[in-house]
């Protein structure tokens, strides 16, 4: 692992600055551990395993059931929707960055607490962009808990209910969006959710529906702020680390200052380690002998917390990554930094010994659903093998996620859905929904070249 030193000369942030770092495999290995990615947990853990891995990305609800069927043995869809809406041990709510996320519901008011305590938020340039007023969107967030008091609302109810108590200008247009122009009001309902006021309930058919979280579960108790905060940065270092103060900086979307006071609440149980001229931290409770994963590859959906909050990118996302990324995340991408941002976020992604070394996409051919894994790098047989779901005898049980993703699909290798010439679709990407197809022009289907 390399030296080990006191982390009391490692609170300043220049002194941790981000410099190269090969991909380091005993570290690889320890992540996939403590995600539950060599060795997944059985069925009843699965709450413990959301805490452990500081919460599931629940942006597209697939994919956040796929992250954690991958990590809790026979976990089935209904299992997860069972937990989130029957019994109510996880809930959904807005999270860390602002994104939706799924948290265990004991552990939501330290979550809450430690949002709150980065400062003051929204900025004064957030609110600028959602057309706000601080005390415009403080009244906001009061209206909101006001009128979820005992109810469970859409959002276009609650955004009717505001309307009525703050004024009508809380309707108005002008909050750019996602291409599209939301109600002002809505501006202000990630700060509802970090008050304590507000968390999504059971859906009314396509409808979202609020509530509130003190009165949705059954325990609510306030939890300092300092102390919360403290604890999340333990938590991180326990799933992510080694990791810098900047690196946790970015993956909560805290400044430097209230970042620093967490790192110095937990003292001596930092630790400073230097990994191959990288200076980095990590818990001295975790700096025993590496352990080493066994399982070589496995693939990823998009947004799973294992690469969200793993960093160094250019360790976990190594060459040919970011360079073979662009032909397929969008002219858009331009830079390294900018492939990285896509891999480590919206694509779905093949590992290799903990590390990115393909992208896969689910294309639908007639009746057929067609996994394709495009590997940028030689795979081995155990990883081309451990890529598809693992041998015929020792995959998951079908009727399980993890199962259902290992079974249910044709699984090849390489672009296109393996049809070749006998495909009369090709494949076009779907935004946040996977992949589909689009059908050929006729003139395109009798020369048999794709669209």
């Amino acid at each position: 692992m390399g030296s080990l030193r006191s982390s009391a000369q490692a609170h300043d942030l220049g002194h941790l600055a981000t410099k190269p770092l090969a991909a380091n495999r005993n570290h690889s290995s320890r992540r996939l551990l403590r995600h539950f990615l060599v060795q997944a947990a059985s069925r009843d853990r699965l709450v413990q395993v959301v805490g452990t891995v500081c919460g599931i990305h629940a942006q597209i609800a697939q994919a956040a059931e796929l992250s954690l069927g991958l990590r809790a043995a026979g976990v089935t869809a209904a299992d997860v929707r069972g937990e989130v809406w029957e019994r109510r041990s996880l809930v959904k709510t807005y999270g860390i960055r602002g994104t939706l996320h799924l948290l265990p519901a004991a552990e939501l008011p330290m979550w809450m607490a430690a949002m709150r305590a980065r400062g003051a938020l929204p900025t004064a340039s957030q609110l600028a962009w959602m057309h706000l007023e601080p005390a415009q969107h403080d009244a906001i967030v009061t209206a909101i808990g006001e009128a979820l008091d005992g109810r469970c609302l859409t959002r276009e109810q609650l955004g009717d209910e505001v309307a009525s108590r703050v004024g009508s200008w809380a309707l108005e247009r002008l909050f750019p969006a996602f291409s599209e122009m939301w109600p002002r009001w809505r501006g202000a309902i990630g700060g509802a959710a970090l008050a304590g006021l507000l968390c999504f309930g059971p859906s009314q058919g396509n409808k979202v529906t609020f509530v509130r979280p003190d009165q949705w579960l059954e325990d609510w108790s306030e939890v300092v702020q300092g102390d919360a905060l403290a604890e999340v940065l333990r938590r991180y270092l326990a799933a992510y680390g080694p990791a810098t103060l900047q690196e946790f900086a970015q993956w909560f979307a805290v400044g430097p200052t209230a970042a620093l006071a967490a790192w110095r609440r937990l003292g001596d149980d930092v630790i400073e380690v230097d990994v191959e001229g990288y200076r980095t931290s990590m818990l001295g409770a975790d700096a025993g002998p590496p352990q080493i994963a066994v399982r070589d590859s496995l693939r990823l959906p998009q947004f799973d917390c294992y690469l969200v909050g793993g960093h160094p990118r250019d360790a976990l996302i190594p060459a040919p990554a970011p360079s073979r990324a662009r032909a397929y995340a969008g002219s858009w991408v331009k830079t390294a930094r900018q492939a990285r941002v896509v891999l480590a976020g919206p694509m779905p992604v093949l590992l290799v010994d903990g590390v990115v070394a393909g992208v896969w996409r689910r294309l639908r051919c007639g009746k057929r659903v067609v996994v394709r894994v495009e590997p940028f790098v030689p795979l081995t047989n155990r990883s081309t093998r451990e890529a598809r779901g693992g041998s015929n005898a020792h995959r998951p049980d079908p009727s399980s996620i993890a199962g259902s993703f290992a079974w249910a699909h044709s699984l090849g290798f390489g672009s296109g859905c393996g049809s070749g010439s006998r495909c009369r679709v090709a494949c076009t990407h779907k935004t946040q929904a996977g992949w589909r197809h689009k059908r050929k022009r006729p003139d395109a289907r009798r020369s048999g070249s794709l669209t």
